[in-house]
C-alpha cells in the first residue's frame, strides 16, 4: 500500500509540474512529456487539439452571430458617427472602407484613435473625418482565417494593438485580443479537465 501511495504522489507531482510548465508555455500540452508509467498503463486516448492547431476561423465560429456582424464605416464618415456605431454595437473598432466600395479596405478606426486624436487634442468629432484619424491600409495589421491564434496573439502583442481585421481576399471579420485570450483560456480549461479525469481514473 505504501508503494502505491508513493507512486501516486510521484505521478501527481509530475502532473502538477506539467500544468505549471504549460501555463508558462505557448506550446500545446503533451501527455508524452510527463506520463510514463512503468506499469504500462496507457495515457488518455482522447486527443487534446492544442493551441497550435486552433485558427482564427475557429474563433470567428465560436463568436456565433457576432462573426457575421462585420461593422464598417466609410473614411468620409464623421468621427462622431463612427464612435456612435461602436457604442451602439458595443465594439471597440470598425473596419474603414473607401467611399462607395465596401470591398476596398481603407484602414481601421478604434476607440484609442478617438481618445488620442480627438478628445486629447480638443477636436470636434462632428467635423473630423474618419480618414483623418484612422490607421490607414499601408499600416494595417491583419490576419487570415488560417492564422494560428498563438501567431495572432503574438502579432497583437508585438504591435500593441487590440483589434485586427480578418482578411480572405476581402474582410470576413474582426477579432480582438479578448477573443484570442478567451480561446486560450478555454483550451487550457479543456486540458486541465482532461488531466483531472486522468487523475480520478476516468482513463484506463
Amino acid at each position: 500500500m505504501q508503494g502505491i501511495a508513493q507512486a501516486l504522489r510521484f505521478h501527481a507531482n509530475k502532473i502538477k509540474l506539467a500544468i505549471l510548465q504549460q501555463m508558462k508555455s505557448k506550446d500545446s500540452f503533451q501527455w508524452s512529456n510527463f506520463v510514463r508509467f512503468e506499469s504500462g498503463s496507457s495515457a488518455p486516448s482522447t486527443a487534446i487539439k492544442g493551441l497550435e492547431n486552433t485558427t482564427v476561423a475557429e474563433i470567428l465560429k465560436t463568436k456565433g452571430d457576432e462573426a457575421g456582424a462585420l461593422y464598417l464605416c466609410s473614411s468620409n464618415d464623421s468621427v462622431y458617427d463612427a464612435v456612435k456605431q461602436m457604442t451602439e454595437n458595443r465594439v471597440g473598432a470598425l473596419v474603414v472602407v473607401k467611399p462607395g466600395d465596401e470591398k476596398l479596405v481603407a484602414g481601421i478606426i478604434t476607440e484609442r484613435d478617438y481618445l488620442r486624436k480627438i478628445i486629447v487634442q480638443g477636436r470636434s468629432s462632428h467635423t473630423a473625418r474618419v480618414g483623418e484619424i484612422m490607421t490607414d491600409e499601408n499600416k494595417l495589421v491583419s490576419v487570415s482565417p488560417d492564422t494560428n491564434i498563438l501567431q495572432a496573439m503574438q502579432l497583437m502583442t508585438d504591435n500593441r494593438i487590440r483589434h485586427v481585421p480578418v482578411i480572405d481576399h476581402k474582410v470576413v471579420g474582426m477579432i480582438s485580443i479578448v477573443d484570442v485570450v478567451r480561446a486560450v483560456v478555454e483550451q487550457q480549461r479543456e486540458e486541465v479537465k482532461k488531466l483531472n479525469e486522468f487523475i480520478r481514473g476516468d482513463y484506463y
